[in-house]
């Protein structure tokens, strides 16, 4: 199993975003990382753009969106970003999509959130075409007819995953592209539900294995400082939590808040957590590190044990 983490979900100052995304970038360089993964936040840094600049400063590390919601963007425009991006970056970047949220979509974009299969699959036809090298791009559907003339980068292919929850986008997934990365799935609705469903729509489109891709949040702490980690965790990662889509989740494991997905404790307790997810058919994984403590310096120096811990790890977990 392959270990990344996220990067660019910290809040903090504006003249200083952009270096601490750089920093970010260098430590997980450094680390040894295999791969770093960039949400696309409602109110913040846009994700391909942050991409990029996470990749220029990691120059060995797969850099990919966690993700990027395809109703604001013609799919044109989306693949003129990203292999824009991938160009620059040489290859290394992957495409993460989704269909987001109504509260996001309806509530701040005014736009409708309906058939969200059907709206990937128009977009996914148009990508399909747009992202397979120069050439022309002669796509006619539901929502799109396109007649537009690519020329940007030779390098493919760019690798596509999509967010995917239940049983119609997970089919979708396997179909379609290369897997699935994941938020609030913990290691049952992954093994009973989501590698299943994947994995089998993969092989009956006679596709390779896919990708899975998990969110977890991570700890390094005392046994006795884990309450106050699951805490903080749900403090500052709980919004997801009232979409419907994360509900139903949510359902099909034994996780009912984000603080239950945590790995925390010692590197002992974080290891056995991690190979639970991957013995339930996880790939990679994407840590989201969640320090712990009073005022900066403190949170500073738990943030600081947790990257210790993940970059002895080596980039995998064998």
């Amino acid at each position: 199993m392959r270990i990344g983490v996220m990067i660019g979900a910290e809040r903090g100052r504006y003249a200083t975003k952009v270096e601490r995304l750089r920093a970010d970038a260098r430590w997980a360089e450094e680390a040894g990382l295999a791969s770093a993964w960039v949400p696309q936040v409602p109110d913040d840094f846009d994700a391909l753009t942050m991409a990029a600049l996470v990749g220029t400063e990691a120059p060995s590390l797969e850099v990919g969106t966690a993700v990027v919601p395809v109703q604001p963007r013609h799919p044109i425009a989306l693949a003129q970003h990203a292999l824009s991006v991938q160009a620059i970056l040489g290859g290394r970047l992957t495409l993460g999509l989704g269909v987001s949220h109504h509260w996001i979509v309806e509530d701040m974009l005014g736009l409708p959130y309906e058939k969200p299969a059907p709206t990937i699959r128009a977009h996914l036809d148009v990508l399909d075409k747009a992202l397979a090298g120069p050439g022309p791009v002669d796509v006619e559907n539901d929502l799109f007819r396109v007649h537009n003339p690519l020329a940007i980068t030779d390098i493919t292919p760019t690798p596509v995953l999509l967010a995917a929850l239940g049983p119609v986008m997970l089919r979708l997934a396997g179909e379609r592209t290369d897997g699935t990365i994941l938020w609030m799935a913990d290691e049952r609705a992954i093994g009973s539900h989501i590698a299943p469903t994947i994995t089998a729509a993969a092989e009956s489109a006679g596709r390779a294995a896919p990708r899975i891709i998990a969110g977890i949040p991570v700890c390094l702490c005392r046994d006795d400082e884990v309450d106050a980690a699951v805490g903080r965790t749900n403090r500052i990662l709980s919004e997801a939590e009232t979409s419907p889509n994360y509900q139903r989740l949510l359902d099909r494991g034994d996780a009912r808040t984000v603080g239950d997905l945590l790995a925390a404790g010692s590197e002992a307790s974080i290891e056995k957590r991690l190979r639970a997810f991957a013995d339930a058919g996880v790939t990679d994984v994407s840590v989201r590190v969640v320090p712990i403590g009073d005022g900066r310096d403190e949170l500073l120096a738990s943030s600081r044990r947790t990257r210790d811990y993940l970059a002895s790890l080596g980039g995998s977990l064998a």
